[in-house]
């Protein structure tokens, strides 16, 4: 355990809006911080998971800072397996800053982003994917993201990676034993231990095959809304946030800048971009926003580029598209309601790389579920086919286990090479090295403090 005290403040605190505001302090001196800060009038037990009712004062003056509740989780039954402690304030900001200043004007020190669960993870309360989930949990922009998270909490990561690792390590066993005791022993099955690694390595690539959906669900899907002028991007913005975010008019070149907007479609977190229309300009203003839709368009994970159904597809309209070809595309076709006939016909002759052609008429809000529908269909024919797992695994837990991927490929080559034992120990160490930082087992200061670094501090 850390021999260190720290304290910070554990709840979101708005301006004039909070109700309670908690401040958390961990560590041995934790319990006697408390009671030099906190008065429980009456006959109250200091005991361990209970919670006193009384007043934070200053330990000097008696100053009465607020009136409060003390709840005390004494080591080990606590989140980070010290003395814990947390006032719990009205919320606010003047009220808890001055009690976290008191708590630091004993000795607490303020702890670091991430620290509370640093020190669970080092005190083995929680191993390093549940400590993950945590910060995921917390910020989960969709209920699917929020219940991934949960089920890395609840170790259904875990259990999977550690059952790997054990057969590794068994079959690491037998092959060394053969080694050292080879004459004790009777012939290594070989058949036998490829069988086990290719069902091992099955496993990997099914738990691997959930980061693409763990990428989405964490930071989302980045759309960008790009066309020529007046094509109704705007219009199809605002109908599709169900809100004004954008400036909706006749007059080509409203929209002089990138205009956003968070969505969540089926638990995936859309960003949505509405960019200026792009086309040439003298406007200086106008000739940055679309500068800016340009460069919006290239980084996009999918562009929606808009059409005029009235106007069909146009020379600017090809120019537009040549732009962003190589970007996954779904051609949106807007203004349906004022035409009369079919608009998708010889006017739409272009070869498209996607069969995604989506007819709106955004002024009405007509055509967002189909929209929806769509863009759904795209991202489940690439990142999001393969994850058929309730959890769903990071960018450092997918490196780790492309790491033990390749090394156990390595190892049945050695195998089929002939190679000698020895050569087979290297790689199968690696693999399960690999898992190891997946739990962290085997990880590195610098990797945890990339990791926790970006907790946010009272957590």
């Amino acid at each position: 355990m850390s021999t260190s005290t720290i304290a910070a403040i554990a709840t979101a605190i708005v301006p004039e809006q909070g109700s309670v505001g908690i401040v958390r302090v961990s560590g041995p001196e934790a319990l006697a911080i408390a009671r030099r800060l906190f008065h429980a009038p009456g006959q109250q037990a200091w005991d361990s998971h209970r919670i006193l009712y009384g007043y934070v004062q200053h330990p000097d003056t008696r100053h009465l800072v607020d009136e409060a509740l003390l709840l005390i989780m004494q080591a080990p039954r606590s989140y980070t397996r010290e003395d814990v402690v947390e006032f719990h304030c009205h919320g606010g900001i003047m009220v808890v800053q001055q009690v976290l200043q008191l708590c630091l004007e004993q000795g607490a020190k303020l702890a670091q982003p991430g620290e509370f669960t640093l020190r669970a993870f080092l005190n083995g309360r929680l191993d390093l994917t549940q400590a993950e989930s945590i910060g995921d949990l917390v910020g989960a922009r969709s209920p699917q993201a929020a219940q991934a998270a949960l089920a890395g909490l609840q170790g259904k990561l875990a259990h999977p990676i550690r059952h790997l690792r054990t057969a590794c390590l068994d079959i690491l066993a037998e092959v060394e034993a053969r080694i050292d005791f080879e004459e004790d022993l009777p012939p290594l099955d070989e058949t036998e231990i490829q069988a086990r690694l290719a069902q091992v390595l099955a496993d990997v690539s099914q738990i691997l095959a959930t980061a693409d959906r763990g990428e989405l669900l964490r930071t989302g899907l980045k759309v960008a809304i790009v066309g020529r002028p007046n094509v109704g991007k705007s219009s199809l913005l605002n109908a599709w946030s169900r809100s004004d975010r954008a400036i909706v008019t006749d007059l080509p070149g409203t929209t002089r800048d990138v205009v956003e907007s968070q969505l969540v479609v089926s638990g995936i977190p859309i960003h949505v971009l509405d960019t200026a229309g792009i086309r040439e300009t003298e406007d200086r203003v106008e000739q940055m926003g679309v500068a800016r839709s340009r460069t919006v368009a290239q980084s996009a994970d999918l562009v929606l580029l808009t059409i005029d159904a009235q106007a069909g597809w146009t020379a600017a309209d090809q120019e537009i598209y040549q732009q962003v070809q190589h970007r996954p595309l779904i051609l949106v076709l807007n203004k349906v309601d004022l035409v009369q006939a079919d608009p998708i016909q010889a006017d739409l002759s272009v070869d498209l790389p996607t069969s995604q052609v989506v007819k709106t008429a955004a002024s009405l809000n007509q055509g967002i579920d189909a929209l929806e529908f769509a863009i759904l269909d795209t991202v489940r024919a690439g990142s999001l086919h393969a994850a058929n797992l309730d959890f769903a695994i990071n960018q450092r837990q997918a490196a780790a286990l492309t790491h033990t991927k390749a090394a156990l490929q390595q190892v049945q080559a050695t195998i089929a090479d002939q190679l000698p034992l020895d050569f087979w120990t290297i790689d199968l160490r690696s693999a399960i090295q690999a898992l190891g930082e997946i739990l962290g087992e085997d990880v590195t200061e610098s990797v945890l403090d990339r990791i926790f670094s970006r907790f946010c501090i009272g957590k």
